[in-house]
């Protein structure tokens, strides 16, 4: 007998576990809220995180410890990461790592130079960036003027801070005048050895252009002769003048009776401040021209480039002798008598500046007869020939 194939059982399923036709719509739109919300917050917060990087980048910055602002040394070939800890460390941004990714950002960590910036109390982190990437650096120089003398010159560096170490007072006339920019930090040392290296390298250029009319024979000369006619005059337009005296009156075997000789034996480079001394005309020094024939020994100041050039390429002159015009220039002569009677109108000058009577000599106590140049700030007494003085005439120039 066949028996009855046996049947699969039927699961029932209650009807509330059986989902819907399009039953799937209330489940994607619960999701898709939820996405959008949350895509929603997510953009807030990055709004709000930008919000706040702007406001760092561009809102102040830490205040300076003192005054205005703060200086910054950034060493040359220091990377970023060295950069951001100094400037950290000075207190002029808040944070390495978002200086760090402000300039990677904006590029400027491709642009930044070396230097020593000055910082603005409150700059912005915008600010600091812009200076590094601008090279807006502080800059310092230090000036030697024409007519100083090495002891000077070694005042200038002491006095400017930025430099570092003591220096010794270099060899008179071994430097050279001129604008020089020195870095923060900096001996004086190695400023020194600067002007030195530019002295022997503008002399050796001036020295090989030199005219055969100079009556000097070596460098060295050219440098002593050349600093007697920067101390003698002011002047610019005068040098040429002046260095043509001095030539003829060596020429000639006369003795140079320059007053600053004198003043720099008495002082070594320093300010005299006052009239020179009868005492200090008669003083046994090597640089006094009054008594010593020829050139000093060495030279009396640092001149610059146009007393070189003036000593180096003389004019053809006739004169031996100037004094002071009054004016601030001087008036030169052939001869002695001519000479004598531009001293007098000299004196006559200084006469009615001092206010004195017809016949009075304005004077100081204990001046010195200065027949050559204009001395000192206060006026000698009337002329007298000093010892070794040669009185000469020199023939006057042929009219065509």
């Amino acid at each position: 007998m066949a028996k009855a194939p046996s049947r699969t059982p039927k699961v029932r399923i209650p009807k509330s576990r059986v989902p819907k036709k399009g039953g799937g719509g209330a489940s994607g739109s619960s999701l898709g809220v939820g996405l959008i919300t949350a895509a929603g917050t997510l953009g807030l917060f990055l709004v709000a995180a930008l919000i706040g990087l702007w406001a760092v980048y561009w809102g102040p910055g830490p205040k300076a410890a003192e005054g205005d602002a703060t200086v910054v040394a950034l060493p040359s070939g220091a990377g970023v990461p060295a950069i951001a800890a100094t400037l950290k460390s000075s207190g002029v941004i808040r944070s390495t790592d978002l200086f760090r990714a402000a300039v990677s950002l904006t590029g400027a960590d491709r642009k930044i130079r070396a230097g020593e910036y000055e910082v603005p109390s409150g700059a912005s982190l915008a600010t600091v960036v812009g200076l590094l990437v601008d090279g807006k650096a502080v800059r310092h120089y230090v000036t030697l003027p024409e007519g100083w003398s090495s002891a000077q010159a070694v005042d200038i560096l002491m006095k400017q801070p930025v430099l570092t170490g003591e220096v010794e007072v270099p060899a008179e006339g071994s430097l050279w005048p001129d604008t020089y920019e020195v870095s923060r930090g900096e001996s004086r040392a190695s400023v020194v050895a600067r002007m030195q290296r530019a002295a022997t390298s503008k002399l050796a250029t001036l020295w090989a252009a030199r005219s055969p009319n100079t009556i000097v024979t070596t460098p060295e000369e050219a440098m002593v002769l050349a600093s007697i006619v920067e101390k003698e005059t002011g002047l610019a337009s005068e040098r040429p003048q002046v260095a043509a005296v001095f030539t003829n009156r060596l020429r000639l075997g006369m003795r140079l009776e320059s007053d600053p000789t004198i003043v720099y034996g008495v002082t070594k480079g320093r300010p005299l401040g006052r009239g020179i001394r009868a005492s200090e005309l008669r003083a046994q020094t090597p640089w006094n021209t009054y008594l010593i024939d020829g050139l000093p020994p060495t030279p009396i100041a640092n001149p610059g480039e146009e007393a070189l050039k003036a000593v180096l390429n003389p004019p053809r002159s006739e004169y031996v002798f100037f004094v002071a015009d009054g004016t601030g220039g001087h008036v030169f002569a052939r001869t002695y008598p001519e000479h004598l009677l531009n001293v007098a109108r000299w004196r006559e000058i200084e006469r009615r500046k001092a206010g004195l009577p017809p016949g009075q000599v304005a004077s100081v106590a204990g001046a010195a007869p200065t027949p050559m140049g204009e001395g000192e700030a206060a006026a000698p007494p009337p002329v007298a020939i000093p010892p070794g003085a040669k009185v000469i005439t020199v023939p006057t120039a042929t009219p065509q």
